[in-house]
């Protein structure tokens, strides 16, 4: 079962879901979770209290989609493209596991600024 929760950067809050996945369940066990972000062109990323590695790593997300980056122990929302992207696609600095989907519009991310406070917190089921 799917599990909502409700991300706020800066001045914005929007529902997500995440999925089934182990390393999700992971960040649902961690929550809540504060700290700055950063940017790194239309993605927001930012570390969190978990350590994972990939189950399912994938190159390029889809926009909306919520990921786990190992690397930097790094929750990232995906908005658009970053500087590593070809073309129209949304590539991450290297694979995340995808936790998740933003179930709103993912374009309100753009208003985030570099170091904005983050949080995650459970939603409403």
């Amino acid at each position: 079962m799917s599990k909502k929760i409700l991300i706020t950067a800066g001045d914005v809050s929007m529902e997500a879901e995440l999925n089934d996945g182990k390393v999700a369940q992971a960040i649902w066990d961690a929550l809540p979770i504060e700290t700055r972000g950063s940017t790194w062109g239309e993605e927001i990323y930012f570390s969190i209290p978990v350590q994972a590695g990939l189950e399912n790593g994938q190159e390029v997300v889809e926009l909306g989609d919520l990921g786990y980056w190992p690397p930097g122990n790094a929750f990232c929302i995906f908005f658009g493209r970053t500087p590593a992207s070809h073309g129209d696609e949304i590539r991450p600095a290297s694979a995340v596991e995808v936790v998740g989907k933003l179930l709103g519009d993912p374009k309100d991310f753009k208003r985030v600024r570099s170091g904005a406070v983050v949080s995650i917190e459970p939603g409403e089921s």
